[in-house]
């Protein structure tokens, strides 16, 4: 059998099952979710490892459960260091989504992969164009063309939508000048 198609079989009989087990362990399904995609990604990633085992899920299952414990100890690590005083967390909420940021968000994703990654480091993390092109591994020419086929294509999808105020500006402004 081949093993991509392996893995799809074991997902679907299998995931669900894993996250409510991961789940009562932790005590978040969202922790449980990410814990158990990352099994499945480990697994994707040695497809020749999982063929080798007598039962794919047990194996599953401990991956999850090794991934679980050591994203809580970095968590324990964390919170302990911040107890001492050595570093200070401010506790937050998610401050609220205005509607600008929605609607940016929405047409983010309307992009391809690589514009979006281009746009998000470059306007959201504000990395020099030098820097988006290190961390995406292409030129800076690269960069520079995707940022602005990127601001053309968002200022068309926010022009799809109502009108949000300054992001449409912004956007708008942008692919202008580019």
């Amino acid at each position: 059998m081949d093993p991509q198609e392996q893995i799809r079989q074991v997902y679907a009989t299998s995931a669900a099952r894993l996250v409510a087990q991961v789940y009562a362990m932790t005590g978040d399904y969202a922790e449980a979710q990410d814990v158990v995609q990352e099994a499945f990604v480990r697994a994707l990633a040695r497809p020749g490892q999982l063929r080798q085992v007598e039962n794919p899920e047990a194996w599953l299952r401990t991956v999850a459960l090794n991934v679980a414990r050591s994203r809580f100890r970095r968590r324990s690590i964390l919170h302990r260091i911040a107890r001492s005083g050595r570093l200070h967390l401010a506790e937050q909420s998610a401050p609220a989504l205005s509607p600008d940021h929605v609607a940016l968000v929405a047409a983010l994703q309307k992009l391809p992969r690589q514009a979006r990654e281009t746009v998000v480091l470059h306007h959201l993390a504000d990395l020099p164009v030098t820097e988006v092109a290190a961390a995406m591994g292409c030129s800076v020419e690269a960069v520079k063309t995707r940022l602005v086929r990127a601001r053309r294509a968002l200022a068309g999808h926010l022009a799809e939508t109502e009108p949000a105020g300054p992001v449409h500006t912004l956007v708008e402004r942008e692919a202008r000048h580019a």
